[in-house]
């Protein structure tokens, strides 16, 4: 499947598996939370990850997280130059949106942040999306296209890997995860919350002082150079959710 046919799946409420670079394993996305949870095979009202790949949906977080203005651009940072998968605290009562509410669950909101350039025109299209790791229930995330084809019920659409200078994912022989996942607490503070791909290479702490010291770095304008972990780099997109 191509990205434009990829795109038309999407339009018409289908969920479709996405591909992603090393070390990251594929995804499954769709406009709508159910319709990502029945193509995994689990309850359509189990909570998942809001796409947080574009800049409106980000200042539309403003309105629905519990978080001050420096802890909101950590968590921008977070999302947008860590590529990580973030839990961050909402506020409290029946104010959330409705297009919010998918990825709460117990006061918590989990947003995804990774995203690859080859897969820009079809986000570009798609600013709003629910997402999971592409994976049948009790079963490891896809990380080729061959295992998703084999995975995942014939109404799931699969994009193919779009082509780049990058070795396929089959070829690659890199070991692939799902993206780390921390917790950003209401003061600032960050706790891992799952291991994953980013943090393959740390102990949790010596990874939580590893993103502390980026982060600082990142405030002061010395990071010039790009993060040592994030493997996805990031890309623009248009639209509103």
């Amino acid at each position: 499947m191509s990205l434009t046919e990829a795109g038309q799946a999407l339009d018409d409420g289908a969920a479709v598996v996405l591909p992603n670079p090393a070390p990251l394993t594929h995804v499954v996305t769709a406009r709508r939370a159910r319709t990502v949870n029945e193509a995994k095979g689990r309850p359509g009202d189990q909570p998942v990850a809001l796409w947080a790949h574009h800049p409106d949906t980000l200042s539309a977080l403003d309105d629905v997280w519990k978080l001050g203005p420096e802890q909101s651009a950590t968590a921008r940072w977070l999302l947008t130059r860590e590529h990580l998968t973030v839990l961050v605290p909402v506020h409290d009562g029946a104010g959330t949106p409705s297009w919010a509410a998918p990825a709460v669950k117990d006061g918590w909101m989990l947003l995804f942040g990774a995203r690859w350039q080859p897969l820009r025109p079809l986000l570009d299209r798609s600013p709003l999306l629910y997402v999971s790791s592409a994976n049948r229930t009790g079963r490891p995330p896809v990380a080729t296209t061959a295992d998703a084809l084999a995975t995942f019920p014939a109404g799931v659409a699969v994009l193919a890997v779009p082509e780049t200078d990058a070795p396929s994912p089959a070829a690659d022989g890199r070991e692939r995860h799902a993206t780390t996942t921390v917790r950003l607490h209401t003061d600032g503070r960050t706790e891992l919350h799952r291991h994953g791909a980013q943090d393959r290479h740390h102990t949790g702490p010596d990874y939580l002082a590893d993103l502390r010291t980026r982060h600082a770095a990142h405030r002061s304008g010395t990071d010039r150079a790009a993060p040592a972990a994030p493997p996805v780099p990031a890309t623009n997109a248009s639209g509103r959710p």
